[in-house]
């Protein structure tokens, strides 16, 4: 009697961590749930690990990740998968065996807030190598470095010169990729990544190769507005909560943690920083940008004054490389056909859409796929053992217009 007492108190325990109130339409709201619980259980140890100053949060993080996620580069009968690197940088390799020569090309740049994951993780892993089989393609996942080792810009760098790499007549021929035929991909962080290097090389007149189209994945392209529709009405909705996106930021931009209220309250973005003209504040006016489904009963949070030290003490907010929905037109228009991906329930869903509306403005041909159903991270998740099924279908729906595209 004492054991079944015991258990149901544990049971009611589990139940009462796990349980999360979820927006009725989200896919498969139990499965999203018990992630929730694993990631925030992760996260609340790190922070206790910090706090007793055992190590940095983000190292703990990472060694989870390291033992629970990577996998070696091992081959099967399809892709040859080996870890090699480009341009300085690592990346693993896959190959697809026989088919046609020369073959399709594409550099992937993993997500995780610029400061956790790897290439080498199962779930990138198995997405590459999907890729690689489906597509026929040369599949490059780069481990760019992390935080809090590396800060802003070295990640940019990291993923420019791979990507340099990547269209380099060497690398090319070497494993015999179709020039005419290569893409730049990423997803979240790393979505943001491929982004900032497709305004890059795209505005590069000595390259004499270029990429054909850009796929961004929930990309996140700005950090001047932390009360756009889509932050304010996913704050609570996991598996990336506005605080932590925000800390995410200040980590890439290798500033003061202390600042992230000041974020969350926009009071960074006030109509009294001299540093925001018109011509900024309008690159991400939502009101204008987003369509009225998206823009929804919400209201622009904007500040008549607030905190002017902190764009002294974080100017990096303003720079296109880290923030690339701040580009301008010209830069824009010479960036690539471009695949953006956006999920209902995700706090980044508004950064995707805007970008999408000012890529087309700027005469860019762009497909917005946009999930409904859809959460954050929700594409990596399509295999086991959590095999989302929004993630199964944005997966396949990915691959296949890079099909149809690239």
């Amino acid at each position: 009697m004492r054991l079944r007492l015991a258990g149901a108190v544990l049971l009611s325990a589990a139940a009462y961590y796990v349980y999360l109130p979820l927006p009725s339409g989200v896919s498969e709201p139990w499965k999203l749930m018990l992630l929730d619980a694993l990631f925030r259980s992760f996260m609340q140890a790190s922070d206790v690990a910090h706090a007793l100053g055992v190590c940095h949060r983000v190292h703990l993080l990472n060694q989870v990740v390291s033992w629970v996620e990577e996998v070696e580069a091992r081959s099967c009968s399809a892709v040859h998968v080996t870890d090699s690197s480009l341009g300085g940088v690592p990346a693993r390799v896959f190959q697809p065996k026989g088919g046609r020569q020369p073959k399709r090309g594409v550099v992937y740049f993993h997500g995780g807030g610029w400061a956790l994951g790897s290439g080498r993780m199962r779930s990138y892993d198995r997405l590459c190598r999907k890729m690689a089989e489906e597509l026929d393609s040369v599949v490059m996942s780069v481990d760019y470095r992390l935080a809090p080792e590396v800060v802003f810009p070295d990640q940019y760098h990291d993923a420019l010169a791979a990507s340099r790499a990547f269209l380099s007549a060497q690398v090319l021929e070497r494993y015999s990729i179709d020039p005419e035929r290569v893409c730049v991909s990423g997803d979240s962080a790393g979505g943001n990544l491929a982004a900032a290097v497709a305004q890059e090389l795209g505005s590069d007149d000595t390259l004499t190769v270029k990429f054909k189209v850009q796929a961004l994945i929930y990309p996140v392209l700005q950090a001047l507005d932390f009360h756009t529709p889509s932050y304010q009405q996913n704050r609570a909705v996991p598996i990336l909560y506005r605080p932590v996106m925000a800390r995410f930021w200040l980590q890439y931009l290798g500033a003061d943690a202390s600042l992230e209220p000041l974020l969350l309250a926009n009071n960074h973005s006030s109509l009294d920083q001299r540093a925001i003209g018109a011509g900024v504040r309008s690159k991400l006016d939502w009101t204008t940008l987003l369509p009225a489904e998206r823009r929804k009963h919400y209201r622009p949070v904007v500040r008549e004054t607030g905190s002017p030290r902190v764009m002294g003490a974080v100017p990096e907010l303003m720079d296109t490389r880290a923030a690339p929905l701040l580009a301008e037109q010209g830069v824009l228009g010479g960036t690539p056909k471009a695949y953006v991906m956006t999920c209902e329930f995700d706090v980044l869903r508004d950064d995707g859409l805007m970008y999408v509306r000012r890529l087309r403005d700027a005469g860019v041909a762009v497909t917005s796929d946009h999930y409904e159903d859809g959460f954050h991270g929700c594409m990596v998740f399509a295999f086991p053992p959590i095999m989302s099924s929004v993630g199964w279908r944005s997966m396949n729906n990915y691959i296949h217009w890079l099909d149809q595209n690239l």
